[in-house]
């Protein structure tokens, strides 16, 4: 069965992308635990991210590694914080989260919905830093 995510990685259901290439993609969680938490989920349906392929892996954590970098600078965060859980869909994927205190690292604080624009101005903010980590902002 197709996940949620795939669903969004081939425009099936609306996603705000920040980064795709072939392996895989980066937009906006819809229930962010900060300003500007980021997704990042390899294109093939992996169910847990201990199962990716060594390639698949190295190539999706140097992603969310960019991606965080250019979240610092974009956010003037104090920490970037990386979630791996993995049972909210069986689809591999890495909460990448600007942070600025451990209470923002909790799934009980993710908001409950955030508008269309608040993503897309989240994803224009991203965007705008991720040519100078090295990654070329989707639109």
């Amino acid at each position: 069965m197709t996940t949620l995510f795939t669903k969004i990685i081939n425009h099936e259901i609306p996603g705000v992308f920040v980064y795709r290439d072939h392996v895989c993609a980066a937009f906006m969680s819809i229930n962010p635990l900060a300003i500007g938490h980021t997704l990042v989920v390899p294109i093939e349906e992996v169910d847990e991210w201990t199962d990716l392929d060594r390639d698949t892996a190295d190539h999706v954590f140097h992603v969310a590694h960019l991606i965080g970098q250019a979240q610092k600078k974009a956010f003037s965060c104090n920490r970037v914080g990386l979630i791996i859980a993995g049972y909210e869909i069986n689809h591999c994927h890495l909460h990448v989260i600007p942070t600025n205190s451990m209470h923002q690292l909790s799934f009980a604080n993710a908001a409950m919905s955030v508008t269309a624009d608040d993503l897309r101005d989240s994803a224009n903010t991203l965007r705008s830093m991720l040519a100078s980590v090295g990654l070329k902002a989707s639109e």
